[in-house]
């Protein structure tokens, strides 16, 4: 995985310790073609759906998520979907590792609770 990105650089402190954890989570094999932008990428998608199903609200100079239900099959064809509009060379898996690696990180952090 490579990190020579300006945009990476200004990503705040916890940000960039979680794309580094969901890194060190994806297996080499799946590791192939993935940049850590492309963490990053997807995980703003993410944040996309859950404004659209109303549970992320943004005025700009904070982020507020809100309690709901969250299909995460949903979620991963809404992000697979932006991808491909967008022409990301990043597969599914590699979406479904980062959503993964992304609930893994929130759990440790306690921002969700395990069901």
């Amino acid at each position: 995985m490579d990190n020579n990105s300006i945009e990476m650089s200004l990503l705040d402190p916890e940000t960039k310790e979680m794309v580094a954890y969901i890194a060190n989570l994806i297996p080499e094999e799946d590791k192939k073609g993935l940049s850590e932008e492309d963490i990053v990428y997807v995980l703003d998608k993410m944040d996309d759906y859950l404004e659209a199903q109303g549970l992320l609200q943004d005025d700009g100079e904070e982020v507020t998520y809100l309690d709901g239900e969250i299909d995460e099959t949903e979620q991963l064809a809404f992000v697979l979907a932006a991808a491909e509009k967008e022409k990301r060379a990043i597969s599914s898996v590699q979406i479904q590792l980062i959503m993964d690696g992304e609930l893994q990180y929130g759990i440790e952090k306690g921002y969700y609770e395990e069901e």
